[in-house]
């Protein structure tokens, strides 16, 4: 074969290899590349709802991303991302201070609260991203027809019902000091019985229209208290906090992946309120978390 034939045979082997590649105008992956990002979610539509915003809106950028949802309460959760099995997930800031940190005493703003669970998480492998605007406090909630036969405006006036009233709530209500630890500590309500119930799907609900349950815990998010059949109980002892949320994540990965991940994460984190958040829990209510987080993150520009 002459040098030219040669040239040319050359020629048509690199070009036969480009198409192999796949010919498109995306960056081929190597060896070098991050593993794909391990999000999860607690185990309630909300936090599922934030899990599929995080991972939608990454995998628009083209980065790899495994959604593992309803990994469980905080305390399972957040274990997960400290022996490695998770390297991300949106937690709330008051909770994670209170049960997982075991700081009781709340910093005087939100802000405080913030900085404070990102300095701690800093002295481990962590850190906290950008928070939302969005707060999702845990809360009691009764019927308004039942506050009014009993006079009840907060937790305090709770101490007048006694033994006869059952509050439904998660099961890791009971032993969280936002719970029944706290209600005990704090407001010396030693008689109030807890009822485990699915909290996270809205099923403390229609225990408390029938009766079953007096009192539920609730999430300030929950679209249920838009029909303004439930009353809120203020809690004049502090034992629930403000809960904005953040993403928190793996130091080690936030490198690995660049700047990028950083910045897609605070876009989603940016777009979120308490009323953008009641308005996608509500459409959760008929249509899947991934389905509700696709059409948010399209109208809001961050999906093609």
């Amino acid at each position: 074969m002459g040098s030219r034939a040669r040239l040319l045979s050359l020629a048509l082997v690199s070009t036969l290899a480009l198409a192999a590649c796949g010919g498109s105008d995306k960056p081929q992956r190597t060896v070098a590349d991050p593993a794909p990002l391990r999000i999860g979610t607690k185990n309630f539509t909300e936090s599922e709802i934030l899990g599929q915003l995080y991972k939608q809106a990454l995998d628009a950028k083209g980065m790899r991303v495994d959604l593992q949802s309803g990994v469980g309460p905080t305390e399972v959760i957040n274990r997960a991302l400290h022996d490695g099995s998770l390297d991300m997930y949106p937690e709330y800031i008051g909770v994670l201070l209170s049960e997982v940190d075991k700081i009781v005493k709340r910093p005087p703003s939100a802000r405080d609260a913030y900085l404070l669970a990102k300095r701690i998480e800093e002295r481990q492998r962590f850190t906290l991203l950008e928070e939302t605007s969005l707060s999702d406090e845990n809360a009691l909630a009764v019927t308004r027809a039942f506050a009014r036969r009993k006079g009840l405006a907060s937790i305090t006036d709770l101490a007048r019902l006694g033994s006869k009233a059952t509050v439904g709530a998660a099961p890791e209500f009971d032993n969280r000091f936002e719970g029944m630890v706290g209600l005990r500590e704090r407001y010396g309500l030693r008689r109030l019985k807890m009822k485990p119930i699915d909290v996270g799907r809205g099923l403390q609900y229609p225990q408390l229209d029938s009766g079953k349950i007096e009192v539920a815990g609730v999430f300030t998010t929950d679209s249920q208290l838009a029909s303004g059949r439930y009353k809120l109980l203020s809690d004049p002892k502090g034992i629930f906090a403000k809960n904005h949320v953040a993403p928190l994540i793996s130091r080690k990965v936030l490198v690995e992946h660049g700047p990028l991940l950083a910045q897609t994460l605070n876009a989603v984190s940016a777009l979120l309120t308490t009323p953008v958040m009641r308005d996608l829990n509500a459409k959760a209510a008929k249509r899947s978390p991934a389905a509700v987080a696709d059409e948010f993150l399209r109208r809001r520009g961050l999906k093609p």
